[in-house]
């Protein structure tokens, strides 16, 4: 009688789990062969080796899909009828009345959207043609319902116009800086009424020339025998013209003064 040593047949502690790892290593190895496979052939696809090529390369399609538009367009409310349609009660159908009516309605709907869309368009072009026609007072002079001039180098002199209620004999004009400080005071005739015209020639009380800035030309007068002050409109010069907005339409830009638009200019002069 034989004996059978038992450690010659007897598999090894965790014999099983090597031979399964040893089995599935090659299955893994060739697994991320094929992904490394199809990684370079998607780079070689997505790549052809010329600079100039892959840089004018159309995007890839982002996967992310864009949000949603919180508005409803006609789809939308064609889908809400099919739903109320599908949903109605066979024993009250919806009458081919208010079938009709609800698309009536829908189609007016789109239709003032385009509308919304066209009238927008509108306004752009005509807030540009509103512009170059503006250009031409780009060197002009325009009066402006503001009783604040500029003394620079280019003009030394303001002028305005002083409104009047009635006829007064004796106008009182004082210049302040903008400070508010008086720089100068002098009387105008307003014997004529209505439009009195005003001129300042930028000199102090002393006869000296003021220095460069804003200054307001303020008038009073005595109307029925009581002093009121009266509205003083002054001359600017037009620098240059911007495009504005639809509501604003094209805007002035005046020496020293600022930007004004033109549906407030009041009058136009040549100098």
């Amino acid at each position: 009688m034989s004996l059978i040593n038992p450690l010659t047949n007897a598999q090894p502690s965790g014999g099983v789990s090597q031979t399964s790892n040893q089995s599935a290593a090659p299955a893994k190895q060739a697994a991320s062969a094929a992904q490394s496979a199809t990684t370079k052939s998607d780079e070689q696809t997505s790549t052809t080796g010329n600079p100039f090529l892959d840089a004018i390369r159309l995007p890839k399609e982002s996967s992310t899909p864009e949000p949603n538009s919180q508005e409803l367009t006609q789809e939308d409310f064609f889908s809400l009828l099919s739903q109320q349609l599908s949903m109605q009660d066979p024993f009250k159908p919806v009458d081919n009345d208010q079938m009709i009516a609800q698309m009536a309605s829908f189609s007016t709907v789109d239709g003032i959207n385009n509308l919304n869309d066209e009238i927008i368009n509108l306004n752009t072009v005509m807030t540009s043609s509103q512009a170059l026609q503006a250009s031409g007072l780009v060197g002009q002079k325009v009066l402006i319902p503001s009783d604040t001039g500029n003394i620079s180098t280019e003009g030394r002199e303001i002028k305005g116009i002083i409104s009047t209620p009635e006829t007064i004999e004796s106008i009182t004009v004082r210049v302040e800086d903008d400070k508010g400080q008086l720089v100068k005071t002098f009387t105008v005739d307003g014997s004529a009424g209505g439009n009195i015209d005003v001129s300042w020639d930028g000199l102090d009380k002393n006869g000296e020339p003021v220095a460069d800035g804003n200054y307001s030309i303020k008038a009073s007068g005595k109307v029925d025998g009581k002093s009121e002050e009266l509205a003083v409109s002054t001359y600017a010069h037009v620098t240059s013209v911007s495009l504005g907005t639809a509501s604003t339409g094209a805007i002035l830009n005046l020496r020293g003064v600022g930007g004004i638009k033109i549906g407030d200019v009041l009058a136009v002069s040549e100098s």
